[in-house]
């Protein structure tokens, strides 16, 4: 849960920056859309087809850029106008092609470890272990992509060291809650448990009532943010010190993706008025009506960006 974390290395910033892939002329906050149901409450088939290979096209341009050093995906799966967030990255296809070639050749055995990806709507999200050199800790990631006409339109993210030990010892990608896959479940309960998420999201985190925690999150809840002991008493005591500490924050959810019993809320937290703040993305996992576990990713809003469309 929100906690202020150190700002990654000024390269693993760069990383991905580039890994920023995202873009196209288009209002920078367009809302996502919901997929259609069917009668029987499941996604229609065209659909379905259309939200998985928009997380097929998401990993196989961070692979193929990252890994491989193949900037060709860039041409077939990305709008020369995107639009990018990362305030390490300039606009257009081109240049996160410069930057993804640059990497590669200074990192050649760099990592993108997709753990968890997402998608609702026009957005997909991919949760990631990006390791620059073997046997580093490398750098926890959310990306977010927005796609427009069948390529990536759109990009923002979140990027944030990962430290040698967690509060809570549980590691910030690990899946504990059952049954332990990293892949979306329940997908019938997609928009149910999406309307739990922002419910329990605007009470806890906008309103800064703990008490909701009693409503919303199971007994089994399991913490994977590394400054938050494990619990419902850790995530207790990690947001009632947050909210004492800082009494005037603001937070102010920018968008939410929903896939099954997986649900993402991408956020500006300010701490005090007048201060940049921190972008966070929280992913929670929601079993039975409950919230049942909770990764993040915090960065540091930096005071200068290589692009003039804010985090966010």
């Amino acid at each position: 849960m929100p906690t202020t974390t150190s700002v990654r290395r000024a390269l693993v910033a760069v990383v991905a920056s580039a890994v920023a892939l995202a873009a196209a002329a288009v209002p920078a906050v367009a809302a996502p859309h919901t997929a259609s149901v069917g009668r029987a409450g499941s996604l229609r088939l065209d659909d379905s087809a259309r939200l998985a290979y928009q997380k097929d096209v998401a990993v196989r341009v961070l692979k193929g850029v990252f890994e491989k050093g193949d900037v060709s995906v860039v041409d077939r799966y990305v709008r020369s106008d995107y639009i990018q967030h990362n305030p390490g990255a300039a606009d257009g296809s081109e240049a996160l092609k410069n930057v993804g070639t640059a990497l590669h050749q200074q990192f050649p055995d760099l990592k993108y470890e997709v753990q968890r990806v997402t998608s609702e709507g026009d957005l997909v999200l991919v949760h990631s272990n990006v390791v620059l050199t073997p046997g580093s800790r490398g750098s926890a990631v959310f990306d977010i992509f927005r796609f427009q006409g069948g390529k990536i339109a759109e990009h923002w993210d979140t990027i944030q060291d990962v430290p040698e030990t967690t509060a809570n010892g549980n590691g910030m990608f690990s899946t504990l809650s059952r049954p332990q896959t990293q892949e979306p479940t329940q997908h019938l309960l997609t928009e149910d448990n999406k309307k739990l998420v922002v419910k329990a999201f605007d009470e806890l985190i906008v309103g800064k009532d703990v008490s909701a925690i009693d409503r919303y999150f199971g007994p089994e809840y399991k913490e994977h943010s590394a400054n938050s002991t494990d619990g419902v008493a850790g995530v207790k005591a990690a947001l009632g010190g947050f909210f004492t500490a800082y009494p005037q924050l603001e937070v102010q959810p920018k968008r939410v993706i929903a896939e099954g019993d997986l649900v993402a809320v991408h956020s500006h937290y300010i701490p005090a008025p007048g201060e940049r703040g921190l972008a966070i993305v929280d992913l929670f996992r929601v079993r039975g009506g409950k919230i049942v576990e909770h990764w993040d990713v915090i960065q540091n809003v930096p005071a200068t960006s290589a692009n003039d469309n804010t985090m966010f």
